[in-house]
Formats: C-alpha cells, structure tokens, sequence
C-alpha cells in the first residue's frame, strides 16, 4: 500500500465550491478499484490551504484513477479553483500505530 498526498491551495472566495464538489464525488473517489481511504485536510493556520490523502493498493491503481473519467471530471472542474499550483507526493507508509 502506498499514499498520495496532494496539497491545494484556493482562493477564500472558491472554497465553498471545492467543498460542495468534494461533497458530490468523494463516494466515488473513494470507490474506485484499489483506493483504501480518502481524507482531507484543512490547514489550521491559512485557510486556503488543503491536502488530500488517498490509500492505494498499488501505484497502477492510483494511474487507472488518474486516466479515468472520474478523475478528468474533479480535476476539471478543481483546477481553475486554485490560487496555487498543487503539489503532489506518492509515499510508502512504514508505520503507522493506532
């Protein structure tokens, strides 16, 4: 298993936006083949700030997702939200205790 984070950044105004869209597909994204979690993050300091972070089985997973029509409908719809360039990391998780 492996996580993907990924950081945005909006304007104040685009907010509500993002999160009634987020709202709407974050079943599917959650859904689709090979995704184990989805959450999202609000930045406590600057408001403008989120990250994602997505659970997959495999990286191949998370490529299917990122050439789906899925994916192609969020991020259309996200990128021109944005007051930033996002920015994306894919990481092995070592640990994790509960």
């Amino acid at each position: 298993m492996f996580v993907r984070i990924v950081k945005l950044s909006f304007h104040l105004e685009n907010i509500p936006a993002f999160l009634e869209n987020f709202e709407l597909m974050k079943e599917k994204i959650r859904n689709a083949p090979g995704n184990r979690l989805l959450e999202l993050y609000q930045d406590k300091q600057n408001p403008e700030l989120f990250f994602t972070y997505s659970y997959w089985d495999t990286e191949a997973d998370l490529e299917n997702y990122r050439n789906s029509e899925l994916f192609y409908e969020v991020w259309q719809f996200t990128k021109k939200l944005f007051n930033d360039k996002p920015e994306a990391w894919s990481v092995d998780k070592l640990v994790s205790l509960k």
